[in-house]
């Protein structure tokens, strides 16, 4: 067994080079190299894209990402909605636009607005990590954003509780008064 922890990182032939450069390597305490851990975002983020091209591989005829367009992804948002977790009250609901309903209903569980958001925003990523085009971005397109809004928007009247932009936390700034 071998102590080394991956000091041989990025050697070998030259026939796999172009295979070994894309490892990321840091450097440690005692200076020895060590392939980093990708981390959560990075997992989720191809996770995510490759159950977009999963999505678009089951679809009949199957769709090459290069042929997908905004539709395609508004309808991959909705499939997603089966698999949520987010009892979002109808109209018609009696609990409709209270925040704690009292007991339980028949109104559908869908995906959060926030897990769209992110969802959206590490697919748009992958999508130009993976050689596209920010101008041809699907994710990036201005109906992924109105659904979005619209979901935001529903979700947040349905639950009686608006949705508050987050404040950025202002950082303090201390003046030093020298001699003081």
């Amino acid at each position: 067994m071998s102590t080394s922890k991956g000091n041989d990182v990025g050697e070998g032939s030259s026939s796999n080079s172009s295979s070994s450069s894309s490892l990321v390597a840091v450097i440690d305490d005692r200076n020895q190299t060590a392939v980093a851990p990708v981390n959560r975002y990075e997992s989720q983020k191809r996770r995510d894209w490759y159950t977009f091209g999963q999505y678009l591989r089951n679809q009949r005829p199957p769709l090459a990402i290069s042929q997908c367009n905004s539709s395609h992804v508004l309808d991959f948002l909705r499939y997603l909605d089966q698999f949520g977790k987010t009892k979002v009250h109808l109209n018609g609901c009696s609990f409709f636009g209270q925040p704690e309903p009292p007991g339980p209903c028949t109104c559908p569980l869908r995906q959060a607005w926030g897990s769209l958001d992110a969802l959206i925003g590490r697919l748009r990523a992958a999508y130009e990590e993976n050689g596209g085009s920010s101008d041809t971005n699907p994710f990036a397109s201005g109906a992924i954003r109105v659904y979005l809004r619209e979901v935001k928007d529903s979700q947040s009247k349905a639950r009686g509780i608006p949705y508050k932009k987050k404040k950025k936390k202002k950082i303090p700034t201390h003046t030093h008064q020298p001699g003081a």
